[in-house]
């Protein structure tokens, strides 16, 4: 009895494995002439293509358990069926996916203030402008305030080149530039104008 059961359960999955085979292929010439299939989703990604495998093994499985004297025909129509539905919330996930990118660019990465263009990861502060090449003498954090308390948010490597945008007024911090925008806060003593050099000391 518990021989016979594993035959059948071995000729279902089979089955199953076999009709969900033809489904995708047939999903994939339906592709390939311009039809909608079940792995031409609009948006880029694999789930689709996972879930409607999936979806098809599932559904092949399914109808083959309550096919009894049609069980073929029963694993086709499940591995179809599954085939479409997996195939359906696999695109719906990466439309999802999709949408939270182009959500993400847009919103702003910058924003203006006191005469700057500031990254969005950093607080204002008042300036004086510099504008000019400043050279880090050490690696040193980037910070996201003019205060060593606040969040790191990049780093100069020694000998790195950068733009120094302005100094935060009645400190020595230094607003650092990236094409144009201010990207954080360093030091003054961690830095200096390129070409600068300092005496020796004996």
């Amino acid at each position: 009895m518990r021989t016979s059961k594993i035959k059948m359960i071995g000729r279902g999955a089979a089955a199953a494995v076999l009709a969900t085979a033809l489904t995708l292929s047939g999903a994939s010439s339906a592709s390939a002439q311009g039809l909608n299939g079940v792995t031409n989703c609009a948006a880029p990604g694999g789930k689709q293509e996972a879930g409607a495998l999936i979806g098809a093994l599932v559904g092949g499985v399914i109808g083959n358990k309550v096919g009894g004297r049609k069980a073929t025909l029963e694993t086709v129509v499940g591995a179809g069926v599954g085939a479409a539905a997996g195939s359906a919330v696999g695109c719906k996930l990466q439309h999802n996916k999709q949408a939270q990118a182009y959500n993400s660019y847009d919103r702003p990465a910058t924003y203006s203030r006191n005469g700057y263009r500031l990254s969005s990861d950093i607080a204002p502060a008042n300036y004086n402008r510099i504008g000019d090449t400043f050279v880090a003498r050490s690696t040193v954090n980037l910070r996201a305030a003019p205060t060593t308390g606040s969040a790191r948010v990049g780093a100069l490597r020694a000998g790195e080149r950068f733009q120094a945008l302005a100094n935060v007024r009645g400190t020595d911090w230094i607003l650092v530039g990236q094409g144009g925008t201010g990207v954080g806060y360093v030091r003054g003593d961690f830095v200096q104008r390129e070409g600068q050099r300092y005496a020796a000391r004996y």
